[in-house]
């Protein structure tokens, strides 16, 4: 935490056409989000992990202190970020459906692929490869964090999706992908990172279709300082002018 203005993080609640229920979130506004009358921002989405729900961005990612901090040294954009709950049955359906319009609808953001990204570490990062593939138009960034589809094809019971079908789909489009996507950052925790041999998988995979990517590597597994360093960079690289 240091000495410099500090945005708010709001808790809210929404209602899901999806789990045809209550479901929450978490918001991070900047530091002049309230003063502000006339501005409005763009929007990072972002996912937990497996076992976690929206209060894993908000609480042990200290989301709110690495952008009060990067935006007060002017290294990323004033941005809002919403911390959805990944946990769901239909999870690009509830973004793209029920999380997207529920934030364009409440907060001063622009509503436009251009001014949208989206991230998520394990799980999240899965369900940000999906989402992608499936929606592509809604975001021109995007972050996956100690993360890639499965080498195997759902081992354990996991359904992760078609991962062959998204594969096949990349490489019919990847031009239109990559004029698409200004960032595709994948990151990973070193070779200890659980995930490290799906993401190395998936690279070469993405390699060898001609999907544009940057990659970044740190090590700490597959843990919390290792994502926020994620956050950290990708907070930086998406939104520029």
């Amino acid at each position: 935490v240091q000495d410099v203005p500090h945005g708010s993080v709001e808790h809210k609640w929404y209602w899901s056409g999806v789990d045809n229920g209550w479901r929450e979130m978490y918001v991070y506004l900047p530091p002049q989000y309230a003063a502000s009358k006339k501005t409005t921002y763009p929007v990072l989405y972002i996912m937990h992990g497996g076992g976690e729900d929206e209060r894993g961005w908000a609480q042990q990612g200290r989301t709110d202190i690495i952008l009060d901090n990067l935006i007060a040294l002017g290294k990323a954009q004033p941005m809002v970020v919403a911390m959805v709950d990944g946990n769901t049955r239909d999870f690009e359906t509830e973004l793209c459906d029920n999380c997207i319009p529920f934030v364009e609808k409440t907060y001063k953001v622009k509503a436009d692929a251009a001014h949208r990204a989206i991230a998520g570490l394990s799980m999240g990062g899965i369900q940000t490869l999906n989402t992608v593939v499936s929606r592509p138009e809604l975001f021109c960034y995007a972050g996956v964090f100690s993360s890639g589809w499965f080498a195997v094809s759902n081992p354990m019971g996991f359904n992760t999706g078609d991962t062959e079908a998204s594969y096949a789909k990349l490489k019919a489009e990847a031009d239109a992908y990559n004029r698409q996507y200004k960032v595709f950052y994948l990151t990973m925790g070193g070779p200890e990172d659980i995930a490290y041999n799906n993401c190395k998988v998936m690279k070469s995979r993405f390699d060898e279709i001609g999907i544009n990517y940057t990659y970044f590597e740190t090590p700490g597994g597959h843990t919390w300082p290792v994502w926020r360093e994620s956050l950290y960079n990708f907070a930086q690289m998406i939104f520029k002018k």
